[in-house]
């Protein structure tokens, strides 16, 4: 007679061995509706079905009611009633923007890491055609024998709908269901089944925030097709822009991943915490497109994603739960571990390289959204990651792929814009030229096909960021001693060149709707104007002579100032997506800017997200820097000059031997 011995649960699926009881952990991703209070449902906003009021009405003062009230079957009665209770939203934000306090942080500095010495690379005149042979940059690069790491191995490689359908969807929420099923000599026993719920949504609207809901009947269809044509006919968006490497993107996605306990803990907490936040720019435009099309299938279809994920995930619960147990490094180091293995078997067998690009992107681009400065764990450098990145991008053949005329893409690929945008902000913080500058000339200089999906990705124009690899190439030059009268032409003609990204721009403007939903095109708008603000102090600051008390560098940093105001702010706000930016402009900022006041703001507003991920890095990064300009500034022993020096955050960086990608 078989015995059941302790339960020991697997990462594998179910065994037949005698006298041995496993568990078989399925995980199950579907959607499901809500309708909530009427009150909510007129502003279209997320009801959290609360009793006797939900969370929304109660902190407005509002009516709940979740029975069908009289003004609801009149169009005049409820279109009045949404008068009212948008005059209701707003005296409350008014009074509560005159009692706002602002709240003190402190964020401790990291302990050093890293460096590896930057190189640099050909530039040439964004008005000249001619092409310069590119000078490849070269890292320090051992995989072989990475810090405390043990063999990792040679890391060195050779739904189509209507517009209007798709503005009619309900928000959604996903259900993780989890079934666990013990078998004693193979025979199925005792079974138990959990779901875990959360919303689809990266982070909760801001108040007034009107999000859609399903139409119940014809009149109130009408009205909300209507409203929907008005807000957001000028979007003209396109949910089907990128191409994710899995095949088209489904509605109803469904994974299922046997993981052990522990393992299945992180991954709850992956699709539920760490997900909506890591591409907040793609959701206000293709809600949903990035979890259904590349992260879900990918959790289920690629290994080292998976591990990958699950790393990400014990990282963030330790930032955000300010854990410190050996029991979570634990879960970090063997994830980390686990995906470096996945990596290096994979790039053995030299195949599947779309899916190691889409790992080691993720092992990258991951740690800007959760990565802690202040973690002594051993991990490998973002950019010798990248030189994998590199050699996989080339053997795809995706830049000539996105930027020959004679082959248009029907959809652009996902894992090339995100090289991009690592590539281009990536040799900032390095100072050299990017891998792949000369595919961006050639996009920024084509009059037909010059997209690169990258305000898609990060609501930056992918013009300006063109120019921000321009300035990059221009600053490896000058390292290399360019001397200043040719550098000063370049700037010169860079800066027209920014000029020129401005023409029928209007000044910004909060990016909402007059029915009070987000505007993806105003936010994009004013990120864009942001980057670009930044882009011309980067570029600006590579002038011989240059100093963040010039005039020209006071105007900019106010400008900048003014646009960061009209991005929504707090945890679900879109600070975090703009780290380079704060990070630029922050850096030769003065005491008496507006911008420090609108800084200390702003973090108080994301609260404990900005103790990790790039903002977090940000933080601790500019307030170094602002301590030693400040002290300079009021040193005695001052030469009396009027100019305050110009700190590089880079120096600062590299001094600190600080080896961060602050994106």
């Amino acid at each position: 007679m078989a015995v059941a011995q302790p339960t020991k649960t697997k990462a594998t699926s179910k065994t037949s061995t005698n006298n041995n009881a496993t568990q078989k952990t399925k995980t199950q991703m579907h959607r499901r509706s809500r309708t909530g209070c009427y009150t909510c449902r007129l502003r279209r906003k997320k009801c959290d079905e609360g009793t006797p009021m939900c969370t929304a009405c109660k902190h407005l003062g509002l009516c709940c009611e979740y029975k069908r009230p009289m003004w609801w079957s009149n169009n005049e009665a409820r279109r009045q009633h949404k008068d009212d209770i948008k005059m209701i939203i707003k005296r409350k934000k008014l009074s509560e923007k005159a009692s706002h306090a602002t709240i003190q942080t402190s964020v401790s500095s990291p302990p050093g890491l890293s460096h590896s010495l930057p190189t640099s690379a050909t530039f040439s005149d964004p008005l000249d055609r001619t092409r310069s042979a590119s000078i490849d940059s070269h890292f320090s690069f051992n995989f072989n024998s990475p810090p405390n790491i043990s063999d990792y191995g040679s890391y060195t490689p050779q739904i189509h709908q209507h517009p209007d359908m798709m503005f009619s969807m309900s928000p959604y929420e996903i259900d993780v269901k989890t079934e666990r099923q013990m078998f004693v000599n193979d025979v199925p026993t005792l079974r138990e089944s959990t779901i875990s719920t959360f919303s689809t949504y990266h982070t909760p609207p801001p108040p007034g925030t009107v999000l859609p809901s399903y139409p119940l009947g014809g009149e109130w269809t009408e009205q909300i097709y209507q409203e929907r044509r008005e807000s957001l006919s000028e979007e003209s968006l396109n949910p089907n822009f990128f191409d994710f490497s899995h095949g088209p993107a489904t509605n109803n996605s469904q994974v299922d991943i046997e993981l052990d306990e522990s393992d299945q803990r992180l991954l709850d907490h992956f699709v539920q915490f760490v997900l909506p936040t890591i591409f907040p720019i793609i959701e206000t435009n293709q809600h949903g497109s990035v979890g259904s099309g590349l992260i879900l299938p990918a959790l289920q279809n690629n290994k080292a994603y998976l591990h990958c994920c699950l790393m990400v995930a014990a990282q963030h619960f330790k930032a955000t739960m300010n854990i410190q147990s050996d029991d979570i490094d634990n879960d970090i180091m063997r994830h980390r571990q686990a995906t470096i293995m996945a990596l290096c078997a994979a790039l053995n067998q030299d195949e599947n390289h779309q899916q190691i690009l889409e790992a080691t992107l993720g092992l990258i681009f991951f740690q800007c959204s959760v990565g802690r400065y202040d973690d002594g764990l051993p991990d490998i450098p973002w950019h010798q990651h990248f030189e994998a990145v590199k050699s996989l991008v080339t053997k795809l053949d995706l830049p000539r792929l996105v930027s020959d005329p004679t082959e248009p893409l029907t959809q652009t690929p996902f894992n090339m814009t995100l090289t991009a945008w690592i590539d281009i902000l990536g040799a900032t913080m390095q100072g050299r030229a990017p891998t792949f500058a000369h595919t961006y000339r050639d996009k920024h200089l084509s009059t037909t096909n010059s997209s690169l999906g990258l305000r898609e990705l990060m609501g930056c124009d992918d013009r300006v960021m063109y120019l921000i690899s321009e300035i990059a190439c221009l600053e490896a030059l000058k390292r290399d001693g360019m001397d200043d009268m040719t550098l000063c032409q370049h700037v010169a003609s860079l800066g027209e060149q920014i000029g020129l990204t401005e023409v029928g721009e209007t000044a910004p403007k909060m990016a909402f709707n007059a029915n009070g939903s987000l505007s993806p095109k105003q936010l994009s708008r004013n990120i864009t104007s942001a980057f670009r603000l930044a882009a011309r102090i980067y570029l600006c600051s590579l002038v011989p002579g240059f100093s963040p008390s010039q005039a020209s560098c006071i105007g900019l940093v106010e400008k900048l100032t003014n646009v960061l105001q009209h991005i929504p702010s707090g945890a679900g706000g879109f600070d975090r997506s703009l780290a380079w930016v704060y990070l630029v402009g922050g850096s030769v900022s003065l005491p008496s800017s507006s911008f420090r006041q609108l800084f200390e703001k702003r973090i108080a507003q994301i609260g404990d997200g900005v103790n990790y991920g790039s903002f977090g890095g940000v933080t601790t990064l500019l307030r170094d820097i602002w301590q030693q300009a400040d002290s300079f500034a009021a040193s005695p022993n001052a030469t009396g000059s009027a100019e305050v020096p110009y700190i590089s955050w880079r120096d600062v960086m590299q001094m600190k031997q600080w080896d961060y990608l602050l994106i």
